[in-house]
């Protein structure tokens, strides 16, 4: 969800100072520092990948028609100067051979070699026989805003989550221009000056967008809630690379625009959906020094995920700030349906009640490193992913679940994230590395969703090298990652309680087969994937021995469940289930087809990953 900078240049002190002064800016920071809706029965659609469309049903709408505020037009963004490529299908058995260290064809004329090099924040959903691919602006170098239009949000499309080519974005530069009227009236009203067309569109960032299949008046078309994060000051209106001014930094926005040809460039943009909102009043935006993270914003308008729960919409977002606001929205036009009003008020209570009731937080602070949220459900539980932490290295995903879509939400230890008692699990995605290459770092801002045809569960988000990993700003690498999720038992005596965790390997495209009794027993690498604040946690040798004993990493016993795919690890007194998968060692060179597993435990506080080796 961020807006990068990826140039290799060291910011200067002053601008470190300067873009401290919110969580916006300072992931900002951060990257120029690196770099030198599901089943009938079910009360809601999955996401990401419909069985089939979530219907939008009723007239068209779009924009909001609040007391003050000037009513938003829909708006064509016209068609993309290109052409989209098509993109190639595997057959199942050929392990794909792209180069993950894509820094050689990083430049714009070789966007059609991408594949699925330049993926940051992505969201993915199915729509007319492709899975397509949105994200946060983020290239190597930025080198997407080298093109000539259709610049912002830039995609992608797969027939097999394995290749992809690239599609344009839904806007070009200084778009969308509703942005600049809506934030000004906003400071109008706050008795501030404007802030300059030029100084907010050279400034703004353009983040973590969120696609979903939808269904308006019979026609089936690609939704879109997307992020624009004005990078000025509230007080002087100034850019955030000119000196402090002691007030916090400007709000984002969250807009909405719908398709029926993704692969064109041309949306419909319907404008202003919400933005950030602060609990204290309209005043309230000082901020005494760059040291003070008692923010002015409640809520973080960015990060949005969508989902329909008992026949009604609803939108997610959050980052940061005080944690992750549910907010309803119209099925027909996909604006709130209550009237927002002016983006402040005295009081939390008297916030929430209008710009959504807050579901969860990491902990009390306004300050948390929580956010991302993704949501999806499966088998009568809400489950809500979310990223903790920078994003440069030490990301991380976590996930808790509900039976209700407002929650109370809970961990698989019982802790409650909804009343923000502190960090949860398990652990889905953690940095890591297995004996070979460098391993990934960063891995999380996910799109959680379904296979179209075999209901299999997916993740997918941004990997990046580590920062020692060689060569010009090797961090700033944002290689696409897409990894099958198992559902893995919460401990060996509640095998039905079941929770998502990513598989090691990425998805290759091969042929799902069973894994047999016969292939479990020889040399592993096991990696216990704890948090550990910024490292990658490391793969140690592994034996499974024929007559069910373990030793090196772990010692004990092990057996095989092979209809459920359960390898059940007994060591030092722990029980932990794990799911067994072929998958390919992306690792090996030349890469081949392996074995891998992923499992957890209630009390483990960690996840267990595993490559058979040898």
């Amino acid at each position: 969800m961020i807006n990068f900078v990826e140039t290799g240049a060291t910011p200067s002190p002053r601008m470190i100072e300067a873009m401290k002064f919110t969580r916006i800016a300072m992931a900002a920071l951060c990257a120029a520092l690196l770099v030198t809706v599901g089943c009938e029965k079910d009360p809601a659609e999955g996401t990401g990948i419909h069985t089939k469309p979530v219907d939008g049903g009723g007239d068209e709408g779009g924009g909001d028609s609040q007391d003050g505020y000037t009513p938003i037009t829909p708006t064509s963004t016209g068609n993309w100067s290109g052409k989209a490529a098509e993109p190639a299908v595997t057959d199942g058995k050929t392990i794909p051979t792209f180069n993950d260290d894509y820094r050689s064809i990083s430049g714009w004329n070789f966007k059609d070699q991408w594949n699925l090099a330049n993926v940051h924040d992505p969201s993915i959903a199915y729509y007319k026989g492709y899975y397509y691919m949105f994200n946060t602006d983020a290239s190597f170098g930025n080198a997407h805003l080298s093109g000539p239009d259709h610049i912002h949000f830039p995609g992608k499309r797969s027939k097999d989550l394995v290749n992809w080519s690239y599609v344009p974005g839904p806007f070009s530069k200084n778009e969308p221009a509703w942005v600049y009227t809506r934030l000004n009236e906003i400071r109008k009203r706050m008795g501030l000056d404007a802030i300059g067309r030029n100084s907010l569109y050279d400034n703004c960032g353009y983040w973590a967008p969120v696609i979903r299949t939808v269904t308006v008046n019979g026609e089936e078309r690609l939704r879109m809630y997307y992020c624009v994060v004005v990078n000025n000051y509230i007080g002087s209106g100034k850019a955030i690379s000119d000196p402090f001014d002691g007030t916090w930094t400007e709000r984002a926005f969250i807009g909405m625009a719908e398709t029926t040809s993704p692969e064109t460039g041309n949306w419909t943009d319907y404008g202003f959906v919400t933005c950030s909102s602060s609990d204290k009043g309209k005043d309230g935006y000082t901020r005494p020094n760059a040291n003070d993270w008692d923010a002015y914003f409640y809520y973080n308008a960015i990060d949005p995920t969508y989902i329909v729960a008992d026949g009604k919409h609803y939108l997610i977002h959050g980052s940061w700030h005080s944690g992750f606001a549910l907010l309803e929205v119209d099925p027909k036009t996909g604006m709130p349906l209550k009237d927002l009003g002016d983006p402040w008020a005295d009081n939390a209570s008297g916030l929430t009640a209008r710009y959504g009731a807050r579901i969860g937080a990491r902990n009390t602070s306004r300050w948390q490193g929580s956010e991302a949220p993704e949501i999806i459900y499966k088998d009568g539980y809400f489950y809500l992913f979310m990223a903790y932490d920078g994003l440069d290295i030490p990301y991380n995903t976590r996930v808790v679940r509900s039976e209700k879509i407002e929650g109370p939400y809970t961990d698989i230890t019982g802790r409650n994230f909804t009343n923000a008692r502190g960090d949860c699990y398990p652990i889905v995605t953690h940095p890591y590395k297995f004996s070979q290459g460098t391993g990934w770092v960063g891995i999380s801002h996910c799109a959680v969703f379904q296979q179209d045809g075999s209901g299999d569960w997916f993740y997918a988000s941004q990997g990046r090298f580590p920062a020692d990993a060689g060569g010009n700003a090797p961090n700033a690498v944002m290689m696409g990652h897409v990894r099958r999720i198992v559902w893995c038992p919460s401990a060996a005596d509640a095998l039905n309680d079941l929770w998502p965790i990513s598989l090691p390997e990425r998805y290759a495209g091969l042929t799902k087969t069973p894994v047999k009794a016969d292939e479990i027993a020889g040399t592993w690498e096991h990696i216990n994937l704890k948090y550990d604040y910024g490292k990658q946690d490391t793969a140690a040798n592994l034996t499974l021995s024929a007559d069910g004993k373990m030793s090196g990493a772990l010692t004990g016993t092990w057996s095989f469940d092979e209809a459920k795919q359960f390898l059940t690890l007994t060591a030092g007194g722990k029980t932990v289930v794990v799911v067994v998968a072929h998958e390919v060692d992306w690792e090996a060179s030349p890469r081949k087809e392996t074995i891998v597993y992923a499992g957890t435990e209630k009390s483990l506080n960690a996840t267990w990953w595993g490559k058979k080796v040898k």
